[in-house]
């Protein structure tokens, strides 16, 4: 008896695109609220050339008599979604061509700004971008245009079905509201790492998903911080819970902590805020390990009243210290110093929480310069904050993350505040020596003018040493000198001592502020030694003791010693080869 050979089955090649849309509809955590999606022959839509349509219970049909790829069917079944999740579903909506247009073009306005699938029908290349509602308004008045008549889905029928109100209408638009924060979790977490489903994760994984999805004011910062959770290197480093690493955005945590994920929220919050708040750059001339107890002491009382998690035992807390700022209470704590050795930090006890640089693990970033991002992260998250209507925030907080995010003063607005702490203004009086013009009220009635004794000239001044070797810039000299007699002239301060320097110090004397700004004869273009010029101006019998001294040069300049109140003016990137005592103001073109 002979076998018949079995043919192995064709596969359907539109059965097997559609298959691929599919998966790639499921496989986008956006559309997860979408409902059930099937293929069948829909002679209604073979009449009106159209690929798929939605019921009223939210149900995608797709006709299995259209040939689209799988990049296609993602963008029929996505707009078919999309219907359901932006409400068009509900029986309420009007029903009508100008209202169906509009509904497909807020639709398609979506697909194509998060390239979604290939269109699947032809639209302009580029859509209206005004209100909705005015588009619907000026549609029903006039028309839909033909290029727009047909951006659905369903050829010349309607992408949405009507029928019967069910019983229990289901929440469409909540459930994509749903979907996007699982998806916008699921996208920071894959761009993090920790692209583990949320039953695997760790406690302190869930801990910084909740700040994400639920706690606007911390959400960005826990977006970007890497949780560093390694055994070894929390027992190598002491770190008995967590501490925090501004520059590598790292947070190294300890999992044999022990805690829940209540007390992780806190911790969390405590080291992200640390971090935010630059607490380890604001440290100074301080104890670092007081400094860091301070800073504990005012973050723990923030988190406390805003009630986010729970505070760990032995933390530092204490509701006296409720309002003040860190540097307040770092006076007040650093008087007991015995007792304060033993306090405990998250890290432990004696040691701060804050470290100066990162812990050397596997993939650690270095070099990363983080203010802008922890500014804007703050910044926004307050915004996000009052705009949601979580709560009142401690005013101190609120303080502190609008004080960061004021941008830094530019070099002149920074200078012109250095000449107006150190250069004080002449005093005035008024004389009838010099009487002023008179009223035309009372012309009969002279009026004193004012007047500055010629004893004072010298008395408010400053100096002004200028490095004129040929490596600086004509442009930004001049531009530095334009500075500082502007100033001057505000201060009425009416002459500057200035000396020029190169190889050897050329001395100026006392020159009016308007000579300084644009009719100074710069001497020099020799070597680089503005020590003499220094030395000259404290030497100077005709130089007061207490006027302050400012320093113009490239940065390419010798060792310079000022015994009394200076600053340097230097361009933008350049740095002095030695550590300067005064202020150093970057010059930008």
């Amino acid at each position: 008896m002979s076998r018949r050979r079995l043919r192995p089955q064709r596969l359907d090649p539109r059965a097997a695109a559609w298959q691929a849309g599919v998966d790639l509809l499921r496989g986008n955590a956006l559309f997860s609220f979408a409902g059930r999606v099937y293929r069948c022959d829909v002679p209604q839509l073979a009449l009106d050339r159209g690929y798929g349509h939605v019921t009223h219970h939210g149900e995608i049909v797709c006709h299995s008599g259209a040939s689209l790829g799988p990049d296609e069917w993602y963008w029929v079944m996505a707009h078919l979604a999309l219907h359901c999740g932006l409400g068009h579903l509900d029986p309420g909506r009007a029903r009508s061509a100008a209202a169906d247009a509009v509904a497909c073009l807020e639709v398609n306005r979506f697909l194509r700004e998060s390239h979604i699938g290939r269109e699947a029908v032809p639209l302009p290349a580029e859509l209206p971008r005004r209100d909705l509602d005015l588009v619907e308004e000026d549609w029903r008045r006039d028309g839909v245009p033909p290029e727009l008549r047909h951006g659905g889905t369903a050829g010349f029928g309607r992408d949405v079905l009507t029928g019967p109100t069910p019983a229990t209408p289901y929440d469409w638009p909540g459930a994509f509201a749903a979907s996007i924060a699982r998806a916008a979790t699921d996208a920071i977490d894959l761009a993090s790492g920790a692209s583990v489903p949320h039953q695997k994760r760790s406690i302190w994984e869930r801990a910084r998903g909740w700040f994400v999805s639920s706690y606007p004011l911390l959400g960005g910062l826990a977006a970007h911080f890497a949780l560093v959770a390694d055994a070894d290197l929390a027992r190598d480093w002491h770190i008995s819970i967590a501490a925090v690493n501004a520059e590598a955005g790292e947070i190294y945590v300890n999992p044999h902590a022990g805690l829940g994920e209540q007390e992780w929220r806190f911790v969390l919050a405590h080291e992200m805020l640390h971090a935010a708040l630059r607490h380890g750059d604001r440290v100074g001339g301080r104890d670092p390990y007081l400094w860091n107890v301070a800073c504990d002491y005012v973050t723990n009382g923030w988190l406390v009243e805003m009630r986010v998690g729970a505070a760990p035992d032995g933390l530092l807390y204490d509701p006296k210290l409720a309002g003040l700022s860190v540097e307040a209470v770092y006076d007040l704590v650093a008087t007991d110093l015995r007792r304060l050795r033993k306090l405990r930090t998250l890290r432990g006890q004696g040691l701060g929480d804050v470290l100066g640089e990162p812990l050397p693990h596997p993939g650690a970033k270095r070099g990363i310069d983080l203010d802008e991002y922890y500014r804007r992260a703050l910044a926004t998250g307050l915004v996000y904050h009052d705009a949601s209507g979580r709560g009142l925030l401690p005013a101190g907080l609120v303080e502190e993350i609008r004080t960061l995010d004021q941008p830094p003063l530019p070099w002149d607005a920074r200078l012109a505040r250095w000449f107006q702490e150190l250069v004080p203004v002449p005093d005035r009086h008024r004389s009838y020596a010099r009487p002023s013009r008179r009223q035309s009220a009372t012309p009969d009635i002279p009026r004193p003018g004012w007047r500055r004794p010629e004893a004072q000239t010298d008395r408010y001044t400053f100096g002004v040493v200028v490095d004129t070797s040929g490596s600086m810039d004509h442009r930004l000299l001049g531009k530095a000198l334009g500075a500082i007699a502007s100033y001057a002239t505000a201060r009425d301060v009416s002459r500057a001592r200035v000396v020029f320097c190169d190889a050897a110090a050329y001395d100026a004397g006392y020159l009016d502020v308007d000579a300084i700004a644009g009719r100074v004869q710069v001497r020099g273009r020799g070597g680089t030694v503005l020590q003499p010029g220094v030395t000259l101006l404290e030497r100077a019998d005709d130089f007061p003791a207490d006027a302050p001294i400012l320093v113009i040069t490239d940065a390419q300049c010798d060792l310079v010693r000022i015994r009394r109140e200076h600053a340097f003016l230097v361009p933008a990137g350049a740095r002095l080869p030695f550590t300067p005592k005064g202020p150093v103001f970057h010059m930008t073109p």
